[in-house]
C-alpha cells in the first residue's frame, strides 16, 4: 500500500498483471506497507496461498481489518474513488494464510522451495530466502534495528546469489540504540518541569510495544516522577494483546523479564484508552502527561486530535519515533513546518518538535552495509523500499565497500536474474 505523495491515485491503479494467475504470495511482514493492497489483489481474483510467519498473520487481520474501517470513514477518498476492498475481502482473503515458522523449508510452487529467516524487524518480520532453477535469491524485508527490546537481532545470511534490500535509511546513521530510554526519561522529567504534554505518534506494531516495554522499566524502577501516561491507539491495543501468544519469539532478555513481570508491557500510572470517550477525557485531565496514539506518521487515528489541540501550546513536546514518508504531516512537522492543517483546522506549530531516530525499526546505512557484506557469492543488489537519496547513497557505499552492482529499479521496471 503507497503512503505519502500520490499514494491515493497510486493504490487505486489496476494491477500490473491478473491477480487469477498468481499461484502464490510470500509476505515478509505486516506493516501496511507490505500487505494493505492484499484484500484488493483477493477482491480481483486472487485464489493462491499466502505464506507468512504466524504472528504475521494474526496482526494481519486486525491491522487490515482496521485500514478498511478507515476507508468507510474517509469521506473525501471514498466518494471520488470508491472503495478499495470491502470487509469480506479482508476476511476472505485471511483464509488464504498459511503460517510457517522460522527456518523451515516450504514448497510455495513446482520448483520454487523457500525458507524464512528472523529480520528482527517487528514480531513475526522476515527475510525470505527463495531457492528458482539453483539460484538462491534474498529478499531482505524490513531489517530491524537491533538491539531492541522484546525481539531477537536480525539474522544474518551465509550466501545468495542475488539479494533485493531495502534502503529506507541508506543515507542515514542512527544514534546508539541504549541511549533510547535515557532521552524518553530526560523528556518525560521536562514535561513534568514544564507542567506540560510529551505526545508520541506511534505505530501499533513495535513501536509501540517497545516504549511500553521500556516505560515499564522506568517508571517500576522509579526512575522518574509519577504522571499520567495515556495509550490512546485502539489499534496498538489490540496488537499488545497478541504479544503474549508469541514469547517464542522473544529474545532472552525479555523471556527473563517475563518470569519476574507478568506483564512486561503495562505498569502502575498507564491508562488503556479503547473509546472515543476515554480518548476525549484526556483532554480534561489537569496536569503534565504523556499520551502515545496512533498513527505513527500522523496521517490518521487519534494522534490527529491531540496535535490538533496541543501543538500550538509551546509546553508541548511531540516526539518522532518513526520513519515519516514525505507527503505526511509528521514530515512536514518533523521539517520544521510552522503552520499546518489538522483535522480541517489550521495550527501553529509552537510545540517542540523532536526525532528520537534511535527508536526507528529499520537498520541504518551501517547496519545494511554490513549485513549484506556477510552475504557471500552475490552478484547483484536490488535496491528498494528508499526513497531517492537513500537509494542512491546506499548504491554508492554497496558499490564503494563491498564491489557488488547495484540495481535503483524504477517503478514498473522489470529485472532479468
Amino acid at each position: 500500500m503507497f503512503q505519502g505523495v500520490d499514494s491515493k491515485e497510486r493504490n487505486f491503479r489496476e494491477f500490473p498483471y491478473h491477480p487469477s494467475e498468481i499461484s502464490a504470495v510470500i509476505v515478509s511482514h505486516s506493516h501496511l506497507d507490505h500487505i494493505g493492497l492484499l484484500p484488493k489483489l483477493y477482491a480481483n481474483g486472487f485464489v493462491g496461498k499466502i505464506y507468512s510467519t504466524e504472528p504475521t498473520a494474526d496482526f494481519a487481520k486486525i491491522f487490515l481489518q482496521d485500514a478498511q474501517k478507515v476507508q468507510e470513514y474517509n469521506l473525501e477518498i471514498k466518494d471520488k474513488f470508491g472503495l478499495l476492498y470491502s470487509l469480506n475481502d479482508v476476511l476472505g482473503l485471511m483464509e488464504h494464510f498459511g503460517p510457517i515458522e522460522y527456518y523451515k523449508e516450504f514448497t510455495v510452487v513446482d520448483g520454487i522451495t523457500a525458507k524464512f529467516h528472523d529480520a528482527g524487524h517487528i514480531l513475526g518480520s522476515a527475510i525470505v530466502e527463495l531457492n528458482v532453477d539453483n539460484k538462491k535469491i534474498i529478499f531482505s524485508g524490513d531489517l530491524g534495528n537491533p538491539p531492541v527490546p522484546i525481539l531477537r537481532d536480525t539474522d544474518f545470511i551465509d550466501n545468495a546469489d542475488f539479494v533485493i534490500m531495502e534502503s529506507t535509511y541508506g543515507n542515514r546513521l542512527h544514534k546508539p540504540a541504549g541511549q533510547r530510554s535515557q532521552i524518553l526519561k530526560s523528556l518525560i522529567k521536562e514535561t513534568i518541569d514544564k507542567k506540560g504534554i510529551l505526545l508520541i505518534p506511534a505505530f501499533a506494531m513495535e513501536r509501540t510495544q517497545e516504549i511500553l516495554y521500556e516505560l515499564n522499566e522506568i517508571i517500576t524502577n522509579n526512575e522518574v516522577p509519577k504522571i499520567p501516561i495515556y495509550l490512546d491507539s485502539p489499534l496498538a491495543i489490540k496488537a499488545t494483546r497478541i504479544y503474549p501468544h508469541y514469547e517464542r519469539y522473544f529474545d532472552k532478555e525479555a523471556i527473563d523479564k517475563i518470569k519476574s513481570d507478568d506483564n512486561i508491557l503495562s505498569f502502575p500510572g498507564l491508562t488503556i484508552c479503547k473509546t472515543s470517550q476515554q480518548s476525549k477525557q484526556i483532554r480534561h485531565q489537569i496536569g503534565p502527561k504523556v499520551i502515545i496514539a496512533g498513527s505513527g506518521m500522523s496521517t490518521g487515528g487519534r494522534i490527529l486530535f491531540h496535535e490538533r489541540d496541543f501543538l500550538s501550546d509551546p509546553t508541548t513536546t511531540l516526539a518522532i519515533v518513526g520513519y515519516q514518508v514525505k507527503g505526511t504531516l509528521g514530515r512536514d512537522l518533523i521539517e520544521g513546518k510552522k503552520q499546518v492543517n489538522i483535522l480541517n483546522s489550521k495550527v501553529n506549530v509552537q510545540a517542540k518538535i523532536i526525532s528520537i531516530d534511535s527508536y526507528s525499526a529499520h537498520a541504518d546505512y551501517n547496519d545494511l552495509i554490513n549485513w549484506l557484506s556477510k552475504i557471500k557469492g552475490v552478484k547483484k543488489a536490488i535496491l528498494v523500499h528508499g526513497e531517492e537519496e537513500a537509494r542512491n547513497n546506499l548504491s554508492q557505499l554497496v558499490r564503494s565497500k563491498l564491489k557488488i552492482e547495484t540495481v535503483s529499479p524504477e517503478y514498473g521496471q522489470t529485472i532479468i536474474l
